[in-house]
Order: C-alpha cells, then sequence, then structure tokens
C-alpha cells in the first residue's frame, strides 16, 4: 500500500516549504487552489504514485504549513513561479509535469510560460490560460461584475480573513458544497454590506465525495497560517498584470491538457468557454480538453477517478 509521506524542503527561492508526496520516478507537481492546500490532491497522489511517478503536492506560498512572508507584494506570480521551480530545483530534478487547479492553475500556466525549459507538460484544471488583459483587472472586474465581485471583494484589507477564519469548518463547509456540481450554483457576488459566506448556503447534507473528516483535514491544516496568505494572491491582481507585461501573448510552448467540469462556476464566467475554445492560440500544443459532466469547481476532488485516468494518460504520452 502506497502511503502518502510529509517533509519540509528548502526551495532554492528562498521559501521552506511543506510538501506531501508519494512514490519515486519522473516528477508531477500538484499545484491547490484557494482555499485548499496539498490535501486537495489526496486521491492523485496515491494513483500517480502506483502509475510509477514522484507526485508530490506543496502547500504553496501563503497556505497552511508552508505560510510564508505576510506581506502582499511578496506573493506575486513571479514569487509563486519561482517557487515551483526552486521546489523542482530542490528535489534534484531538472524537469517536472506541471499541474494547477484553481488558483495552481495560472501558477502552472506561468510556470510553463516562463520556464518551458523547466517542464516537461503542463496541465490546468478549471482555470484555463488567458491572454494578458489589455488593462489591469482589478478595474475591469469591478466595472463588469460591481464592488460585489468576490475578487473585489477580497482586495479589503483584513475583512474577508476576518469573515472566513470565524469559522474555518463552516467556511470549507460551505464554500465547497456552494462550487461543487451537487449545489443550485454559486454566484459569487457578494451582496451588500454582507459577507462572502452569504451566497455559500449551508448543506442539508454533504455531497458524496466530502466528508466531515475532509473537512477537518482542511481546518486542521490551515490552523498554522490562515487565510491571510492565500487571499494575498488575490491582491496581487494588478501587480502581477504589471509584472508580466514583458509576456504579453508569449505562447505557451510545453504539451498541455485541460480538465474541467462542465458545471463549474468558472465555466459559467462571461467569456470562459471561449477562452478554452480558443487556448490553443496561445497554446500551441494543447492535446486535448477534458469536460467531465456534472461536475463543479473541486476538480480533482469531485471525479477523482476519471482525473487521475486523464492526467496518467496524458503524462505517459510525453
Amino acid at each position: 500500500m502506497i502511503e502518502i509521506t510529509h517533509r519540509h524542503v528548502q526551495s532554492t527561492s528562498g521559501l521552506r516549504m511543506h510538501i506531501a508526496e508519494a512514490g519515486s520516478g519522473p516528477l508531477v507537481l500538484l499545484l491547490h487552489g484557494f482555499p485548499e492546500c496539498w490535501y486537495s490532491w489526496r486521491h492523485q497522489l496515491v494513483a500517480l504514485a502506483e502509475a510509477g511517478y514522484h507526485a508530490v503536492a506543496p502547500d504553496q506560498r501563503g497556505y497552511a504549513r508552508t505560510g510564508g512572508p505576510a506581506r502582499v507584494e511578496d506573493c506575486t506570480i513571479l514569487h509563486l513561479v519561482g517557487d515551483v521551480v526552486g521546489l523542482i530545483d530542490a528535489l534534484g530534478e531538472d524537469r517536472a509535469v506541471v499541474a494547477g487547479h484553481d488558483w495552481g492553475a495560472p501558477v502552472a500556466w506561468a510556470t510553463a510560460q516562463l520556464r518551458p525549459d523547466r517542464v516537461r507538460g503542463v496541465i490546468g484544471l478549471s482555470v484555463p490560460h488567458r491572454r494578458r488583459s489589455s488593462r489591469p483587472p482589478v478595474a475591469a472586474l469591478r466595472e463588469q461584475l460591481g464592488d460585489g465581485f468576490y475578487m473585489v471583494y477580497f482586495q479589503q484589507p483584513d475583512v474577508p480573513e476576518a469573515e472566513l477564519d470565524r469559522d474555518r469548518a463552516a467556511t470549507f463547509r460551505r464554500l465547497l458544497y456552494a462550487a461543487s456540481g451537487d449545489a443550485p450554483g454559486l454566484v459569487p457576488i457578494v451582496p451588500e454590506g454582507g459577507g462572502f459566506l452569504d451566497v455559500c448556503p449551508e448543506p442539508e447534507e454533504l455531497p458524496g465525495w466530502l466528508t466531515e473528516d475532509d473537512i477537518a483535514a482542511f481546518v486542521r491544516e490551515y490552523e498554522p497560517s490562515g487565510f491571510t496568505g492565500p487571499l494575498n494572491w488575490y491582491r496581487n491582481l494588478d501587480r502581477n498584470w504589471e509584472l508580466t507585461a514583458a509576456w504579453h501573448r508569449a505562447p505557451i510552448t510545453p504539451p498541455a491538457l485541460f480538465i474541467a467540469g462542465d458545471r463549474d462556476l468558472v465555466a459559467a464566467a462571461p467569456g470562459a468557454r471561449e477562452s478554452v475554445a480558443s487556448m490553443s492560440d496561445v497554446v500551441p500544443d494543447l492535446r486535448g480538453t477534458v469536460w467531465l459532466p456534472g461536475c463543479g469547481h473541486w476538480t480533482q476532488q469531485e471525479r477523482p477517478d476519471e482525473v487521475n485516468r486523464a492526467m496518467i494518460d496524458f503524462i505517459g504520452s510525453l
């Protein structure tokens, strides 16, 4: 029986990172999203190890057992890509397959774009690669979707983390349910005078893929660091736009795969389907797009068997 083990490694980026790992062989890095951690890849770590790979899921900068710098400006996309490249170095490898879900997907895409020499293949889950916009994103989001759009709401200092940290078990239970394919459909617009969790209903019962033990695991993993670090990623949206000007419209050249649920709120966002359909224009070696019927946002947790199969088939083709 393959076990998931844990340790801390010193990334050459300077960050001491907690990793969960299993197996041996070619390296596959699994980058989590918000509000998650290594635990969201629990099903893939074992499956990839059984398929002959060294699967590694770090807690990324600001998250869970890794934690990290408190300053907002220390969580830019360049820091996050540096952490990934530094982790590849720390694990003694030249290259890796890099997979990312939710916020981890932009980090995976950016790693493949900025350092294609270190990436054997890239897998994005839920969030497609999007061309760099022509204007700073926060103002565009505010204009298009209003001050209540969750990414705009998260720009406020202190307020979002006070809400999300108040009762972490309720936060994870409500958010993981609300954005899943089992819920009616999450519209992430915070009501005036309200909070983000106001749009995340309390489930009458948990969906089959999510247990009380899973929720307790996320609560336990967030105990060291809380929500400030994760929220700081959103507070760098405009800074990331400024820092990536040199890569405006630069292609992503490594082989790529995209996986998403057809009930994912990201897929329902304005322009998302068009972004997926046109992604091969900037990801020329996109080898497939996998849509999972009835699946919501938590792709690899909601549909582990299908995700495992798609990932292993893609990696085996490289």
